[in-house]
């Protein structure tokens, strides 16, 4: 898969896919890295080895700084039909991610700002360092709008007061704050980073993959409440009904879930489901 990209990196452990952003100095959000996501994304919706995706960067400094502004002066000049497709590109791509079936996590140790941010506030999950992690949307001082989704993605993630605090102020927002206002969903230490994300993603990616992509599907559902909760629960009777169900409910029974000692452990008793359907499957 390596060598299908230019500035991503890859590297497959069972079903858990690990991405390194790879574009010095700054992994600036160019075309090619940009084809490269859609790339990624398109074999992504084909291959079902893979269940989770983490993707980092090779430079702790920067996840992504934004998308290259050199590129964004032109729109003034090619025809208007034209730079409307280019966004609505990007928005595609973007977008395609919570329709995809695996789990896409950002681990995000450095900067990252722009349509790097939005890129990212499209994962399913992020997780950022204390003290070292920024976010930016520098757009409007720049003179421009986050036009790659941001407008309408941060309102959700933050609520639209602060998500107008961060558009309109275009100053960076730390991690502590970041993790307050939904933009992370933790902060670790950044030598604990590595270590927390990789044992979430190995979590999830051993569990049975029908279970983990319902789940997604299920939180995406869009429809007012009636046809979401409807798909809910035929996408639960799809799952409750398959063999790997079966067994993870009745191996949870026979370790003594459902008995007082077993609940207050009920973690731990998930985590040895997860384990030995991942050494059985």
């Amino acid at each position: 898969m390596n060598d299908e990209y230019q500035l991503l990196k890859s590297s497959q452990d069972g079903a858990l896919l690990t991405v390194v952003i790879d574009n010095p100095p700054i992994n600036l959000f160019t075309p090619t890295l940009f084809g490269d996501f859609a790339h990624l994304f398109t074999n992504l919706a084909s291959n079902p080895t893979v269940t989770v995706v983490v993707v980092k960067s090779a430079n702790p400094d920067f996840f992504i700084a934004h998308y290259d502004v050199s590129e964004l002066l032109p729109l003034a000049t090619v025809p208007r039909a034209d730079a409307l497709a280019a966004i609505r590109a990007f928005h595609s791509v973007c977008q395609g991610i919570s329709q995809l079936p695996q789990v896409f996590i950002a681990q995000i140790e450095g900067r990252v700002g722009g349509g790097g941010a939005e890129l990212a506030s499209w994962f399913d999950m992020r997780f950022g360092v204390r003290g070292q992690t920024l976010w930016n949307q520098m757009e409007v001082p720049l003179g421009i709008i986050p036009g790659g989704s941001g407008t309408q993605l941060l309102p959700r993630l933050a609520g639209h007061a602060r998500a107008l605090e961060i558009i309109l102020g275009g100053q960076d927002i730390d991690a502590e704050t970041a993790e307050r206002w939904g933009l992370l969903n933790r902060i670790y230490e950044v030598a604990e980073i590595d270590a927390a994300v990789g044992a979430l993603a190995r979590r999830i990616a051993a569990a049975p993959p029908e279970a983990v992509r319902a789940a997604k599907r299920a939180v995406y559902q869009r429809g007012n409440l009636a046809e979401r909760l409807e798909a809910d629960a035929e996408l639960f009777v799809q799952v409750a009904r398959s063999d790997a169900a079966q067994r993870q409910m009745r191996a949870f029974l026979d370790m003594g879930g459902q008995t007082p000692d077993g609940e207050k452990h009920v973690a731990e008793l998930t985590e040895r489901l997860v384990r030995d359907f991942a050494a059985t499957d």
